[in-house]
């Protein structure tokens, strides 16, 4: 065998000629000619492996996109719980402003409250706010707690759709 012969591979089998099951390299085009007149080529290989390729790629990319976003969005309704604990615990059966006019709230004003913070809701879904005081009234040193539930929409190119129930409560102590 001279320089430049390879042995065919099996996608270039039956030469015909002398130099049977071998080909001559032509160029660096990826293109082969056999020693018999036939071709052999191995072009749309890339092609063929980047299409079986790149759905498992972005697959797995938006997969790791949606998990970044339930964790952004579980730190939100843990700090929407927390924020809807601290602002009931002021404002409790004691509560008074300077005027001395009562500031009491209800726990629909509350779940109002925590429904509307500005945080982003970058999953789309949709969040419930339940407001209870576990001790049966809103006087100083009982307890006020805040559960958030929240309805996240787990959508992955490929994988069919699912919905992810985050729940967070908050519980703290009314000191006013």
């Amino acid at each position: 065998m001279g320089q430049g012969w390879k042995r065919a591979g099996s996608r270039c089998q039956g030469a015909i000629g002398l130099n049977e099951g071998y080909f001559r390299r032509e160029g660096n085009r990826g293109t082969a000619k056999r020693a018999g007149g036939r071709w052999c080529r191995e072009e749309g290989s890339s092609l063929v492996e980047f299409a079986i390729s790149i759905p498992v790629l972005l697959t797995f990319f938006f997969g790791l996109i949606q998990v970044c976003i339930a964790t952004y969005t579980r730190d939100a309704i843990s700090e929407s719980a927390r924020e809807g604990t601290r602002y009931a615990m002021v404002h409790g059966s004691s509560c008074q402003t300077p005027s001395n006019a009562s500031c009491t709230l209800a726990a629909a004003a509350i779940n109002a409250y925590v429904s509307s913070c500005p945080w982003p809701n970058l999953g789309g879904g949709t969040m419930t706010v339940n407001t209870i005081y576990p001790d049966g009234n809103e006087n100083p040193g009982s307890r006020v707690q805040v559960t958030v539930t929240y309805a996240f929409p787990f959508r992955i190119p490929y994988i069919p759709s699912s919905t992810l129930t985050m729940t967070s409560t908050s519980v703290m102590y009314i000191v006013q």
